[in-house]
C-alpha cells in the first residue's frame, strides 16, 4: 500500500493525458457536433475531391490525423469520418485508412486511461476480494474473446470499448490486436456506404447508416460474435460437467 502511494506521489502528472482527453471530449461535444456532420461533408465535397486529386498524400495524412483526434477525444463524427474515408479513397484504401486512424485513436485513449486512473484501479482490483476479483480473473482467462466481443457487438459504444479495458488492466497487446481486427467488419460497412456517397448527395439525400442492421450485414457480424464467444461458452459448459 505504501509503495503504491509513493508511486502515485512520484508521478503527479500521470492523470494529465486522461484529463486532457475528457476536457477535449466535453469541449468538442458542445462546439463541433454541428460541424462534424454529413451536411458539412455535402457542402465541402467538391473542395475535398479537388484537394485529394492535387495533394493525395497530404489528404491521406490530414484524414488520418482528423479521424485519430475524433476517436482519441471521443468526439462526435466517427461515423461521418468512416463514410468520408470511402467517399475519398474507395473501399480498399478507405477501409485501410479508417482502421489505421481508429486503431491509433483507440490506443491513445487506452494508454491515457491506463497511465492514470487505470493503473490505480487495476492495482486495487488485484488486491481486492469478492466480486471484483472474480470479474478480473474471468476477464483475464477469456481476455481475447471478451475484447473481440466488445468490438464486434454494435451495441457497445466505441469509447466504452476503449476505456473499460484500460481501467480493468487488460494486456496492451491483446487490446491492440483485437481492436485492429475487431473493427474491420464495421469499417468495411461504413466505408462501403461512403463509396456511393456522391450519388446520394446528388439525389439530395443523406447516407443511410441503417444498412448496418440489414440481415445480410448484421448476420455475418453476429456470426463473428458467436465465434468470439465460443471459448467462453465451452469453458462454462465444461465447468458445469465437472461439478
Amino acid at each position: 500500500m505504501n509503495d503504491m502511494t509513493q508511486t502515485e506521489k512520484a508521478h503527479p502528472w500521470r492523470h494529465a493525458p486522461l484529463i486532457l482527453i475528457i476536457l477535449g471530449a466535453m469541449i468538442g461535444f458542445f462546439t463541433l457536433r454541428d460541424y462534424l456532420s454529413f451536411e458539412t461533408l455535402r457542402e465541402n465535397r467538391e473542395a475535398l475531391l479537388v484537394f485529394r486529386d492535387t495533394h493525395y498524400l497530404s489528404m491521406v495524412a490530414v484524414f488520418v490525423a482528423v479521424y485519430f483526434v475524433i476517436v482519441a477525444f471521443s468526439l462526435p463524427g466517427a461515423a461521418v469520418a468512416s463514410v468520408t474515408g470511402g467517399f475519398l479513397f474507395g473501399l480498399g484504401l478507405g477501409t485501410t485508412f479508417n482502421v489505421i486512424a481508429a486503431s491509433l485513436g483507440a490506443v491513445a485513449i487506452f494508454l491515457a486511461a491506463r497511465w492514470g486512473l487505470g493503473r490505480t484501479l487495476a492495482a486495487r482490483i488485484e488486491t481486492s476480494e469478492g466480486t471484483l476479483k472474480r470479474i478480473k480473473s474471468g476477464l483475464q482467462e477469456h481476455e481475447i474473446s471478451v475484447l473481440f466481443l466488445m468490438r464486434l457487438v454494435p451495441a457497445v459504444p466505441f469509447f466504452v470499448a476503449n476505456l473499460l479495458p484500460a481501467l480493468v488492466g487488460v494486456r496492451f497487446f491483446n487490446f491492440a490486436f483485437t481492436t485492429v481486427l475487431g473493427i474491420i467488419p464495421g469499417a468495411i460497412v461504413f466505408t462501403w456506404i461512403g463509396v456511393g456517397l456522391g450519388e446520394v448527395f446528388d439525389r439530395g439525400e443523406s447516407p443511410d447508416l441503417s444498412l448496418l442492421w440489414e440481415p445480410q450485414v448484421i448476420g455475418p457480424i453476429l456470426g463473428l460474435c458467436f465465434l468470439a464467444a465460443l471459448p467462453i461458452v465451452i469453458k462454462a459448459l465444461r465447468g458445469k460437467k465437472d461439478i
